[in-house]
């Protein structure tokens, strides 16, 4: 699980003193109680979180009960723009990204999110119908982590993410 700043402040408060309560967390990290208690819920949960960013029930569905069978911590965005506000919100440890998206395309999302420091080491694996060879190396090119085509195999697949998340972990 990856932490963002907001995150470790909350980690170390409660090192220093278990007893604080969301109120006074809250108020000294300038945010409202309930994001503080949902950091804290979401903390506790220590299985590597994986967002799965696709419009397609039909691909998400089968890929969510896959990975939460390997004990995966799965979240979803269905467009571009909600996978932008989940990436900040919930600080994945890994993306399995769409290209043809609604809203903000694939490509456009892994760009933003590796040049934005707080994002940029979140491994992104581009999963799309694009097979084509000039867009697997533009995929490549903005950051993208390995780059596979659908219909995918779902054992390679779940290779595919063990094996980015061997290379990227901290």
């Amino acid at each position: 699980m990856r932490l963002d700043t907001n995150d470790r402040e909350i980690v170390e408060m409660l090192q220093k003193d278990a007893t604080l309560s969301y109120g006074v967390i809250a108020e000294r990290l300038g945010l409202t109680e309930r994001e503080v208690e949902e950091r804290i819920s979401r903390l506790s949960d220590i299985r590597t979180k994986i967002l799965i960013v696709d419009d397609e029930p039909d691909t998400v569905l089968p890929l969510k009960r896959a990975l939460e069978i390997e004990n995966f911590n799965v979240i979803e965005a269905q467009d571009g723009v909600e996978a932008l506000e989940r990436v900040s919100a919930e600080t994945p440890d890994l993306i399995l990204l769409d290209l043809m998206l609604p809203k903000l395309n694939g490509f456009e999302v892994c760009q933003r999110l590796k040049q934005d420091e707080a994002t940029s080491s979140i491994p992104i694996i581009m999963l799309t119908a694009k097979s084509e060879t000039s867009d697997k190396i533009e995929g490549i090119e903005i950051g993208a982590d390995d780059y596979v085509t659908k219909p995918f195999n779902l054992d390679e697949l779940k290779a595919r993410i063990k094996a980015v998340l061997r290379r990227t972990a901290p």
